[in-house]
């Protein structure tokens, strides 16, 4: 669906270097550029088998590797030369370092003005705090979700995976494909794409600003409650499992009662009402919890079932990939590799109807693809690209 996109990943670690991993699972030609001897961080991060990071693995599928030393002169031509021949460049450095380097966007667009350029940082490219340095976890905790998150007790929660990064990268590969559109079929030229790592987070928790910008109100920690549905939480079963449930709409609710044969509260007006029914929320989560820890999961989940009731086993990764819907749609699929034999992944999330993404290889060896883009795409000999490694360009 991207071929002829070609997408230079100058970034590192999470949020910008997977909106080119996104951009790849559908064809795009990614080629990312690492600092020679050390690479991206996120090599090193997490799990690893006999010293091969997996999430390295996953996260850089679809992309050729080659290196470049960005400090020296000869390292930033390389790039500069790259850019004239690419259409999307991706970087998350500080603006100031890429304008020392002679590779912030105005310098870019002087070479190539189609470039579409995406600058992910952690506050923003402008702004009093646009100059600090940005991570995940300061994004989830200034974007007001780590706020809201956890018991109501206890303290503010933050995620155990990559959730602002993850977020912004969604943000960013839909922007670059607009930016792409814009140009191609309007026949604009490039443009600066400017996302951080809070806006992005803070755009979903949308009914906090409401609630505060209309009615005064400052969200508070819940749980798993929420004050626009009840019931929703999640309920422990006879046999120890967990089960969630959501009575986003009234019929939802009201179904869930007839479940658990309390039509008595389909009647009364109380609980019947949804917001006579949120005011009460701590009644119905009782109710709810008292039937589902009468009955196993797999009982409580055969009586919802049949009801219609928006409810689904509390999955740990072991019955996520072995639970038959999933299964059926390969979210995970097995894919070979040079280093590992095989690894299992998740598979590319949109899907069409006249293509599908892929993952053809997983994260490539430190410059593995050194020699060929060099060589195909500027022309470089063999000789020039050992001259270039050993005096530490490469």
């Amino acid at each position: 669906m991207l071929s002829g996109i070609r997408v230079l990943d100058l970034a590192t670690l999470a949020a910008a270097p997977l909106a080119a991993t996104y951009l790849g699972e559908f064809g795009a030609d990614v080629i990312k550029v690492e600092q020679p001897g050390q690479g991206d961080p996120i090599r090193t991060w997490g799990n690893q088998r006999d010293g091969v990071g997996l999430m390295w693995k996953s996260v850089s599928r679809n992309k050729k590797s080659v290196t470049a030393n960005l400090r020296v002169a000869e390292g930033q031509d390389l790039v500069r030369r790259l850019v004239e021949k690419s259409d999307v460049v991706i970087v998350n450095t500080r603006p100031q370092t890429l304008a020392k380097w002679g590779l912030d966007y105005e310098s870019l667009r002087a070479l190539n003005d189609r470039i579409v350029m995406l600058h992910i940082t952690g506050y923003g490219l402008t702004g009093p705090k646009s100059a600090r340095p940005g991570f995940g976890t300061l994004g989830e905790a200034m974007s007001g979700f780590a706020h809201v998150t956890g018991d109501a007790e206890g303290p503010p929660t933050l995620p155990p995976f990559m959730l602002a990064d993850g977020v912004a990268s969604l943000n960013a590969a839909y922007a670059v494909m607009m930016a792409l559109y814009h140009r191609d079929v309007h026949g604009a030229g490039g443009q600066l794409i400017d996302i951080n790592l809070i806006d992005p987070l803070a755009r979903l928790l949308e009914q906090n600003l409401l609630g505060y910008d209309q009615l005064g109100i400052v969200a508070r920690r819940a749980g798993n409650r929420w004050d626009i549905s009840a019931p929703r939480n999640t309920y422990q079963t006879s046999d120890g499992r967990w089960l969630a449930m959501s009575g986003s709409s009234p019929a939802l609710a009201l179904r869930v009662f007839r479940a658990i044969g309390r039509d008595d509260l389909v009647s009364d007006a109380d609980f019947s009402d949804p917001q006579r029914r949120l005011a009460r929320a701590a009644e119905v989560d009782a109710v709810v919890a008292e039937w589902v820890a009468a009955h196993t999961l797999s009982e409580a989940m055969a009586v919802l079932d049949a009801a219609e009731v928006a409810a689904a086993p509390v999955y740990d990764i072991t019955q996520l990939v072995d639970d038959e819907q999933l299964r059926h749609r390969e979210v995970f699929v097995s894919v070979s590799d040079s280093e590992l034999g095989a690894m299992t992944v998740q598979a590319p999330v949109p899907r069409f109807s006249g293509d599908a993404g892929k993952v053809d290889s997983l994260g490539p060896r430190l410059g593995e693809h050194n020699a060929e883009v060099y060589h195909q795409l500027l022309g470089l000999t063999a000789e020039e690209i050992d001259d270039l490694r050993a005096s530490g360009v490469l």
